[in-house]
């Protein structure tokens, strides 16, 4: 028996067919173009995902037979906008998680409304990603279009729709749109007074491992599965990347954690407790194991290094360029750089901050650039476990997922950047295997989550720190968490 895992990116859908003992048995990519219509926005069609979906599944399935697919689970990229009308169609592109429009929506939320006030509403600050302020910005600039929403839902909700008719989405997913009281996991008042929104413009709220409802008569034909195949609610992504790493509940030490090295980057610490950093300086979601989590979240990971090599280089081959980096160099380099090429999130919250290299002398080389940029990478991840210490969760290890994982020079910048070992997953497939497992659970396979995890979730490498080394990324980490504070002021005379 399989379940499907779907994981909708913001470059492509990527779809895992998934057997009950956790073995990946087919796997499709397809791509969808991405849009940039002014600088700093960052847009998608909502069909165009759809259209994905329809032409990726029967692909996908192939000769298994349809009786044999029991439901479908997805994760999904965070806080798009998807806005419907009274007919369920879309009424204007996407507005995804990496757009940066909404800074004077932003300022107005946290420093009109307070901090304070947004905290005690929802466990959260308001950042540019977030939906909230999306929909704040269609107010004050398309008035018209706000006043057509009837339904407001996020990307992966948009395609559980097409599947089941039913306007859905989970705690984990919501708890990022700044209009979900995460505590008490229920949509707040306030905020839908603030946004000018109608609770009942909003989906209905499941956990994440839930049936929805099954296919539609219109989607089994579409995707050429049975109309009894399940759909589960689904988990934002790096919710359901952290189902897939096995990162659930707590163990002897506290919460687990994972990080994820994709187009953005993350640390996610998962809980049994609800918590909130009294900086705000990391997120307060649900998670999709029915508990929470801790969530610090870099716009520009993975993506920064995809810049480097494809834009400034003009090279592809990634590997060769890190061939060039010679261990004796590890710890020693002159050059720093900042990877805020989109802004940034956690923990500055800052839509003004810019990608900046600095330290470059007359033989500084390619090899340096590209080091700085890797070690920058992991230093503003390390940002975020420290906000985590400040509240006294002290992670001891951690798992490791994401397409920059499979870089082993990365990995070992990041252990030794961290000072911590590093897990990565036999299988490691992201969201989509955490969206499998999830439908796994939602069709009965397995009884909860952490039973699934622990049957499914197996490590094949661990990466050490070296002590030595470690120390020495010790007081390169000091000298760049100066380089923010130094320049925030220039970052926001740039805009002006």
């Amino acid at each position: 028996m399989y379940c499907i895992g779907i994981d909708l990116g913001t470059s492509a859908v990527k779809l895992l067919l998934v057997d009950t003992e956790g073995v990946v048995r087919n796997e499709i990519t397809r791509e969808y173009p991405l849009f940039f219509p002014h600088p700093g926005w960052s847009e998608q069609n909502p069909e165009d995902w759809w259209s994905a979906l329809c032409s990726g599944l029967p692909e996908l399935v192939g000769n298994i037979n349809e009786k044999e697919i029991l439901g479908i689970g997805l994760g999904g990229q965070m806080h798009g906008l998807v806005a419907l009308d009274e007919h369920d169609e879309v009424i204007r592109p996407a507005i995804l998680w990496n757009d940066g429009r909404t800074f004077a929506e932003v300022d107005y939320l946290n420093e009109e409304i307070g901090r304070s006030k947004l905290s005690a509403f929802t466990g959260n600050i308001a950042f540019a990603g977030f939906t909230a302020p999306k929909l704040l910005w269609m107010r004050n600039n398309e008035p018209e279009l706000f006043a057509k929403i009837q339904k407001i839902m996020l990307p992966k909700d948009y395609l559980v729709y097409k599947m089941t008719g039913v306007h859905a989405s989970d705690y984990s997913d919501a708890s990022g749109t700044l209009l979900l009281d995460v505590e008490h996991k229920c949509w707040s008042a306030p905020m839908c007074g603030i946004c000018g929104v109608k609770e009942e413009q909003l989906p209905k709220l499941f956990e994440s491992w839930e049936t929805v409802g099954t296919l539609t008569k219109e989607a089994s034909e579409a995707l050429s599965l049975p109309q009894s195949v399940r759909v589960s609610a689904g988990a934002g992504d790096n919710a359901a990347a952290a189902i897939g790493t096995g990162t659930v509940g707590e163990d002897e030490n506290g919460g687990r954690c994972n990080i994820s090295l994709g187009t953005s980057g993350t640390i996610f610490i998962s809980s049994g407790k609800f918590g909130v950093d009294e900086n705000n300086s990391l997120h307060a979601f649900a998670h999709a194991d029915g508990g929470w989590h801790l969530m610090g979240c870099m716009l520009s990971a993975a993506s920064c290094n995809k810049w480097w090599q494809d834009t400034i280089l003009r090279d592809t081959d990634y590997a060769g360029s890190q061939a060039e980096i010679r261990p004796e160099m590890l710890g020693r380099n002159h050059v720093y750089f900042l990877p805020y090429l989109m802004g940034e999130r956690s923990p500055i919250n800052d839509t003004n901050a810019r990608g900046t290299f600095v330290g470059m002398t007359m033989d500084t080389s390619r090899a340096d650039m590209t080091q700085a940029m890797l070690e920058g990478v992991a230093f503003a991840i390390r940002d975020s476990f420290e906000a985590a210490k400040n509240i006294g969760v002290n992670v001891s290890r951690s798992m490791l997922c994401g397409g920059g994982s499979k870089s082993p020079l990365w990995r070992t910048i990041f252990a030794n950047v961290l000072g911590i070992p590093l897990d990565l997953p036999v299988t490691e497939q992201g969201p989509g295997y955490g969206g499998a497992v999830l439908a796994m659970v939602g069709c009965g396979v397995y009884p909860d989550v952490e039973t699934a995890v622990k049957k499914l979730v197996r490590v094949k490498e661990t990466v050490l720190p070296d002590p030595a080394l470690s120390a020495a990324y010790e007081e390169r980490y000091a000298n760049f968490r100066k380089l923010y504070p130094a320049l925030k002021t220039v970052f926001a005379g740039l805009q002006d």
